[in-house]
């Protein structure tokens, strides 16, 4: 659905994106993430045909971004960080002007602008003035209004950037929605642990270059080479249980979490399996409290592979 190689945009010496080369196939769920100025808003533009890269290809569909503008536009829906809505026009009125400029004409344009209302939650609000919308419902009113004309592919720049956290949460919500129905997404955020829970692929993208392109899985290992698990044991004898965990030939480390009297323990390259651990424990008389994997989000992947730069 989307595919892009050596896609490159200067600005004099500046790279504000450099040889990005990936792709999303039908139903992908894609998370770009990245620091301001990274290079994210500059792919979804050219990918939108708003924008002219300065080399590389990218197709949207099918069609090249360079002949093909308007069957491209025809095909997405594109959802800026920030966008206006005009002064002195209902949420519905919003819709309709929408809507015929995507020659949506007669009953099936307004059963199209009732249909979208009431997929973002935005129906008792279809006679209010768009301008008295929150910023969260002015960000729904925007994905009501890319969805207007069906789109295949959906380009969402920071659709959760300045919500509070219900609205993010609604947000987050849509985009699960309209995962079910389908649709290939494009999506860039900053609230990385909720991409996470949407999305099957991510790319980590900082100054312009592609560091990583995968799904949320590999992008944990790439980051963690060894499995670390973290473990309790009761009556305050976590010390007692380090020494006899270091003594094991298959741990590599064991370390105390500062103020969770809690145990991490790395095991060697290769192992993976740490239910040894339990095992040696209780042999020894310890009573065993906690054994689980350490989980490590997004945002410990993101801090992992990226250096702070921005273009």
């Amino acid at each position: 659905m989307i595919e892009t190689r050596d896609l490159t945009k200067m600005y004099g010496d500046l790279y504000a994106l450099n040889r990005l080369t990936l792709k999303l196939d039908k139903g992908d769920v894609y998370g770009f993430i990245g620091p301001n100025g990274s290079g994210k808003t500059t792919t979804m533009r050219i990918l939108a045909t708003l924008l002219n890269p300065s080399w590389g290809e990218a197709t949207v569909c099918g069609y090249s971004i360079y002949n093909g503008a308007k069957d491209i536009r025809r095909l997405i829906g594109f959802m800026p960080d920030f966008f206006g809505v005009y002064d002195d026009m209902k949420v519905i009125e919003y819709l309709e002007f929408f809507a015929a400029a995507y020659r949506i004409t007669g009953e099936k344009r307004r059963k199209k602008c009732e249909e979208v209302l009431e997929l973002v939650d935005l129906t008792f609000k279809r006679d209010a003035l768009a301008t008295s919308l929150s910023r969260g419902m002015t960000q729904r009113l925007g994905l009501a209004r890319v969805l207007l004309h069906e789109p295949e592919v959906l380009l969402l720049d920071e659709p959760a950037s300045g919500l509070d956290p219900r609205a993010r949460i609604d947000m987050r919500n849509l985009l699960k929605e309209l995962r079910k129905m389908g649709k290939t997404i494009l999506v860039s955020s900053h609230i990385l642990p909720e991409l996470a829970d949407i999305c099957n692929k991510i790319g980590i993208i900082e100054q312009g270059q592609l560091l990583f392109n995968g799904d949320v899985e590999s992008a944990i290992r790439q980051v963690r080479q060894r499995t670390t698990l973290q473990v309790a044991v009761a009556d305050g004898l976590n010390a007692r249980a380090r020494e006899l965990l270091l003594c094991h030939p298959d741990i590599a480390g064991v370390e105390l979490r500062n103020g969770d009297d809690v145990l991490l323990v790395t095991l060697n390259d290769q192992i993976t399996d740490g239910a040894f651990i339990a095992e040696l424990l209780v042999k020894t008389g310890l009573r065993l409290k906690l054994l689980k994997e350490d989980e490590i989000d997004l945002e410990d992947v993101f801090m992992g592979i990226t250096k702070g730069i921005t273009s």
